[in-house]
């Protein structure tokens, strides 16, 4: 019997125009690397893999290697095996013609085993500890971003675009307002379309509570690791569509200081073996699987943190009244909280997490919650009182409101290297204190404003 054609192999078949290919890779930032090759080289990629050094997995925010993490010339900066993951490979619609294509990759050592230090591999060790404990969980993810104008204003800050036609500059808050996706409807549709033909299930675009704000929606799923690929794929994509109508788009937590930042937000439910959704329940405030998942979410919150809000910008984000979590809350219903169960019952029954930033990178965000999920249900881990009205103007335990503080109570957390394994929490740990102090190494314009002439 004939070998069947490879996907690679379709590919090429199927798209004759196709001169290049991105070879992506997500770093620990959630920052795509890699490279582009001539289409004449896919088949080798896909058949034997392609290498770019490990230290790319332990970058700072200016995308250097942090030598703490002995990832970089400190041990030789070696290369690692990459390849790439089955059913990613795209055209990328963006350009004009059918002339690229993409195809998202992750990291191994060169024995082809897992490369330690790759988020992609973080999660899959995570999925797969989780697994083990019989259950499957569904999710759904959205992403919040900012549509902002190429052109800076007259202080050189970002400001909102102007709609085409109008040429209405956006300056109030509309939530959920028809004619602010009427105004953007030319980018709203070629995302949605975009996403379609990549196999991206991006299903609704919504304004969101800024001017030039806006969520993007992934439909719910049970592949934990597509999930993620598909977020980590179309936080790309909205960027290069935005780019093609001569707007940028940013994923950044908090780039108004004066407005909502954007948030991650990860919905997850867990089935049984027979399908059923364990969470469902006549009352789910005193279901025993929904209370021992929120107790390990709640009970892991201080140490996760710093995985889902990444950077000292993350944390400008989470400020009272902004619908952005700062304390560790639970409820039904409830948009003040840091865990929200939504008011959807039966098979749609399911956590909200509303903690983590946008810049956040997906497949640890996700690890995040399947880690915090995972502890509560093997310790039965009960949880505080759910939160019943504002949980703003009520005192309940607080959220680290720093990165540095962030860090600290993950460095104390020994449960996270076993479900992430040390040497990767090792590395992220390192890299983020080294873009502390490069941070805390920066004088602010209003610094010199309020300070230096008067001191």
């Amino acid at each position: 019997m004939s070998t069947p054609p490879s996907e690679a192999a379709l590919f090429l078949e199927r798209h004759p125009q196709l001169e290049t290919i991105d070879l992506l890779i997500c770093d620990l930032n959630g920052i795509m690397r890699g490279k582009r090759v001539g289409r004449e080289l896919l088949s080798k990629v896909f058949d034997q893999g392609f290498y770019m050094p490990g230290s790319v997995m332990g970058l700072d925010a200016t995308g250097d290697t942090v030598p703490e993490t002995l990832l970089g010339l400190e041990t030789g900066d070696s290369d690692n095996l990459c390849r790439p993951v089955p059913g990613t490979l795209a055209i990328v619609p963006w350009c004009d013609s059918e002339v690229r294509a993409q195809v998202l990759c992750t990291m191994h050592e060169l024995d082809g085993s897992p490369f330690f230090a790759d988020t992609r591999q973080a999660l899959c060790r995570v999925v797969e500890r989780f697994t083990a404990l019989g259950y499957t969980p569904g999710i759904a993810l959205e992403l919040e971003f900012y549509l902002i104008d190429k052109e800076r204003d007259a202080n050189g800050s970002i400001q909102h675009p102007r709609a085409p036609g109008s040429n209405r500059r956006m300056s109030s808050t509309q939530v959920y307002s028809m004619d602010d996706l009427d105004d953007y409807d030319f980018f709203i549709r070629d995302v949605l379309d975009t996403a379609r033909q990549q196999g991206i299930p991006a299903d609704a675009v919504i304004a969101e509570n800024a001017p030039g704000q806006f969520e993007v929606n992934l439909d719910y799923g049970n592949d934990i690791l597509a999930a993620a690929d598909n977020a980590v794929l179309l936080k790309r994509l909205i960027r290069q569509v935005a780019k093609k109508h001569d707007m940028e788009a940013s994923f950044m937590a908090k780039p108004y200081i004066d407005q909502p930042g954007n948030g991650l937000h990860i919905h997850l439910s867990l089935l049984d073996a027979q399908g059923k959704n364990i969470f469902a329940a006549a009352d789910v405030l005193k279901n025993s699987f929904m209370r021992s998942a929120m107790g390990g979410l709640l009970d892991l919150a201080d140490a996760t943190q710093a995985l889902i809000c990444p950077s000292v910008n993350s944390f400008r984000r989470l400020a009272p009244g902004e619908c952005a979590p700062t304390s560790k809350t639970w409820g039904f219903d409830n948009r003040s909280v840091a865990l929200r169960i939504p008011a959807a019952g039966g098979k749609a029954t399911r956590i909200e997490c509303r903690t983590a930033g946008a810049d956040a990178n997906p497949y640890l965000a996700t690890a995040t919650m399947l880690i915090g999920i995972g502890e509560g249900l093997l310790n039965k881990t009960e949880p505080s009182a759910p939160v019943v009205d504002n949980a703003y103007s009520q005192d309940h335990p607080l959220l680290s409101d720093n990165q540095r503080d962030a860090l600290r109570k993950m460095e104390a957390e020994p449960r996270l290297a076993e479900w992430l394994g040390e040497d990767f929490v090792r590395i992220y740990i390192a890299t983020k204190w080294f873009d502390v102090r490069l941070f805390d190494k920066q004088i602010t314009a209003l610094e010199y404003e309020l300070l230096l002439p008067y001191l």
